[in-house]
């Protein structure tokens, strides 16, 4: 993080370090116009509060299974003309969303726990029978 103009400003460098994700990761948010930094004179990428705000989001979404697409509805990057309620009421429905699915896919996984676990339990079974003239 540095100082231009009374401004806080982060170099690629700093928010790679910062969220311990590579530069290409932040480059490839930018192409997907998730965040949008500016450039110095050099042509070097600075990126500004609200960037290090949105990407810090963006890797929160990812980790809470996330397309990249439903992370830009939630950061109201797709629909400009929602006023702060709306955001929110979107977001929430999104989030119950993923909840059922979540909670979905527990069951499923749950359900084939329990088949390994009766497979597990006939081929000790089976193997007990091959074995017990040993």
């Amino acid at each position: 993080m540095k100082r231009q103009d009374k401004e806080i400003y982060y170099t690629i460098s700093d928010l790679a370090t910062e969220f311990d994700i590579s530069t290409r990761s932040i480059r490839f948010y930018e192409e997907k116009n998730l965040i949008s930094p500016r450039r110095t004179e050099g042509n070097q990428r600075i990126y500004s509060r609200r960037d290090h705000v949105r990407l810090k989001l963006i890797l929160r979404g990812k980790r809470f299974g996330y397309s990249l697409e439903e992370i830009s509805e939630i950061i109201g990057l797709t629909d400009f003309d929602l006023d702060e309620v709306e955001q929110i009421r979107k977001t929430l429905a999104m989030g119950q969303k993923k909840i059922i699915d979540i909670r979905e896919r527990i069951n499923d996984l749950k359900l084939l726990e329990e088949d390994l676990v009766s497979f597990q339990g006939k081929m000790d079974e089976r193997l007990k029978d091959l074995t017990a003239d040993e």
